[in-house]
């Protein structure tokens, strides 16, 4: 079959399932705009989130919302408006797709060592407790007890830079950052037994069927450009939560057999073997409304460099990262 007919049994999964029309503009520029020289019309900006069946009312609110969050800036006082990605957009989302392209390509280096936090609020502090709490879980800590966060690792700067700053103004609140190693790491009262483990694994066995199909599709050549724009998209949007989520752990922590790689290969073959087409797609719906589309829209790919991942096509993408 031709790579440009769609395949009537290929089922692509839709990618706003879930997903905000801010995030889901977040994503499609952060995976195919490289440049912040480069000027995006909004008509071409309400014709690619079309693609994805966000009405024109919810773009132009979703524009509205990275302009007021810092990564999209406008450019003149034309009409219609144009914009540009900003450069702390660019370094931002170059840096995530790093970050989501390498994830789980290595397994870390196992040194033993753990990032211990504790605190101690007293009871009028339930609105700190809570921000301490939510603060350390986006730090990638997990509670070992109800006061005692653990993470994987030796940095303990980031940690004690968010507690100072989180609780140095509440009265009584006490806590410490510390460098500590298991005797029983894989036991019962172990660092493991924090993690819930058997729902992350079950999380990247759904990843692995729900993407089985679209996988062979890909391989094979059957998905047209259009099914392949929302498709690599919902496979990188599904991915990336993992990138998030996954501590990471060393591999005699885990329970075997352990499902990541298995969801990693399904990933990049879907977003190897789809990029070409995803792009091309893009060009043709944003050409009519940007005559110079073609220029600037490009598509990321995994690098056999894991420190650079590197932006593809176009003729006007940044360089590369420093590795």
């Amino acid at each position: 079959m031709n790579v440009h007919e769609p395949a009537d049994d290929v089922r692509v999964p839709r990618a706003q399932t879930g997903s905000s029309p801010q995030h889901l503009l977040a994503t499609v520029l952060g995976e195919y705009l490289d440049s912040s020289d480069a000027d995006l019309p909004s008509t071409a900006v309400i014709a690619i989130l079309g693609e994805f069946g966000v009405s024109e009312s919810s773009a132009r609110a979703a524009l509205s919302r990275l302009i007021k969050r810092g990564l999209i800036a406008t450019r003149g006082n034309g009409r219609p408006p144009v914009y540009h990605l900003t450069p702390q957009a660019i370094a931002k989302h170059r840096s995530r797709m790093q970050h989501f392209l390498n994830f789980g390509a290595d397994p870390p280096r196992w040194t033993g060592e753990w990032v211990m936090a504790s605190f101690s609020i007293p009871s009028s502090g339930q609105a700190s407790r809570h921000a301490v709490r939510k603060t350390l879980s986006a730090l990638s800590f997990v509670g070992l007890y109800d006061s005692v966060w653990i993470r994987p690792g030796s940095d303990a700067a980031p940690v004690q830079e968010a507690l100072s700053e989180l609780l140095h103004h509440v009265g009584g609140a006490r806590w410490s950052v510390m460098h500590v190693r298991f005797d029983e790491e894989s036991g019962p009262h172990g660092p493991a037994s924090a993690y819930d483990l058997t729902t992350l694994a079950s999380a990247y066995s759904n990843f692995i069927e729900q993407y089985a199909e679209l996988r062979v599709a890909a391989r094979n050549g059957k998905v047209d450009p259009a099914g392949a724009l929302v498709a690599r998209t919902s496979a990188m949007d599904s991915w990336r939560k993992f990138a998030d989520i996954d501590p990471d752990l060393p591999q005699h922590l885990l329970p075997q057999p352990w499902p990541r790689q298995q969801a990693r290969a399904t990933f990049l073959d879907i977003h190897s073997a789809l990029g070409p087409l995803a792009q091309a797609r893009l060009v043709q719906v944003a050409t009519p409304h940007w005559p110079g589309a073609a220029s600037w829209i490009t598509h990321f790919q995994a690098s056999s460099d894991a420190s650079r991942p590197e932006p593809t096509g176009g003729r006007h993408g940044s360089p590369p990262l420093a590795g």
